[in-house]
């Protein structure tokens, strides 16, 4: 008998940084999926060793796939929420647990950094003006009217994400994060937004590139080109 909550957790090369995670969502009753791409530095087997499922796939696939199959298996098991959270420590359990009391209340739950009580720390400006502005960007375009549609920290209920199609998401970087949401509002879903703190990394390595940026901008960009020509 599982929980009614599976948190889905991408992996690659975050041994210095998973470990606190899974001793904090170990006190919380949900069930925890990592997606790991062959971290070389032993990530998957760290996670198993400490009794966490753990899915490895054959390289370095991306965000967006991995969330793809983390969703997957949480509606093919019959998962009543679907909890997806970043691996380097940035999203912390306190926050989760005060997400998860308004779990029934919308169909998607964001925990936010860029409304009222929101906040970031460690980040340097450049991060957080990249972060707004893709925001910014997103909402002038696209009219999401959601203040931080790029954030990885979401609570989905399993009924949206089946309405969704989710196997037709394109987007791999964070980009990934602002499709699904422009697909949720499209599926008439309610959403809302939490604020939590976001705390830069302290161990491991950013993902972050130019190639992520990029391909957001590109796909934001295409959207709203079609969304103006009525598409």
């Amino acid at each position: 008998m599982h929980n009614y909550s599976l948190v889905v957790v991408p992996t690659f090369n975050e041994i210095e940084s998973i470990g606190r995670l899974l001793d904090g969502l170990a006190s919380l009753p949900v069930d925890i999926l990592i997606i790991d791409d062959v971290s070389p530095d032993g990530t998957a087997d760290f996670c198993r060793a400490k009794g966490v499922e753990v899915i490895s796939r054959s390289g370095k696939l991306g965000l967006g796939s991995a969330y793809r199959l983390g969703f997957k298996e949480g509606i093919d098991r019959g998962y009543q929420q679907i909890i997806q959270m970043d691996a380097d420590g940035s999203h912390q359990i306190a926050d989760l647990v005060k997400m998860m009391e308004w779990i029934g209340s919308e169909d998607l739950l964001i925990g936010s950094r860029w409304i009222e009580d929101g906040a970031t720390k460690n980040w340097s400006k450049f991060r957080e003006y990249l972060s707004r502005g893709a925001n910014a960007y997103a909402n002038t375009l696209l009219s999401l009217g959601i203040k931080d549609s790029t954030a990885g920290f979401r609570i989905y209920d399993a009924k949206l994400l089946k309405k969704m199609n989710v196997a037709s998401i394109k987007s791999e970087g964070y980009c990934f994060q602002i499709e699904m949401t422009r697909r949720a509002l499209a599926c008439e879903a309610t959403i809302g937004e939490i604020p939590i703190t976001f705390i830069e990394r302290a161990q491991g390595t950013s993902k972050m590139s130019f190639s992520i940026a990029a391909e957001a901008m590109f796909r934001i960009t295409s959207w709203g080109l079609l969304r103006l020509i009525g598409r």
